[in-house]
């Protein structure tokens, strides 16, 4: 039996957490994309993974981002504050998802304190800043 850190992992497709290899993916590991059932759902609702509101987050994460500037920091709240309006808290976790995402693809890291770490792991306040 293989290490847990030996194993294979790739980011989920809608909320940017890391997927470990299983067993039972075995013989399917190229097609696997999300890490969860709900992922999958919400991915099917949006039209894929990147549609709907999904889309709308990551453009205004990346719109603030540039605003800030390369040193500062932005909140998922702030986030889901653009987006949604006077609905925003039910955006906050789609918003985390969007800053996720974002350190998928290489342009962000997500921090606590001022520290880096790991988003799949991060519980409590975060913020996200650009590379």
């Amino acid at each position: 039996m293989s290490r847990r850190g030996d194993l294979p992992t790739k980011d989920c497709a809608v909320c940017g957490r890391t997927i470990t290899w299983r067993r039972k993916w075995e013989r399917d590991w190229d097609a696997v994309k999300y890490c969860s059932d709900a992922c999958r759902r919400r991915a099917k609702s949006q039209g894929g993974p990147g549609g709907g509101v999904d889309a709308e987050l990551d453009t205004a994460l990346r719109r603030l981002l540039d605003e800030r500037g390369n040193a500062k920091t932005v909140c998922p709240s702030e986030v889901a504050r653009a987006v949604g309006g006077d609905d925003w808290r039910e955006l906050v976790e789609p918003a985390r998802s969007a800053a996720r995402r974002l350190v998928a693809a290489g342009e962000a890291e997500i921090t606590q304190g001022g520290r880096v770490v790991d988003p799949s792991t991060a519980k409590g306040p975060i913020r996200v800043r650009r590379r």
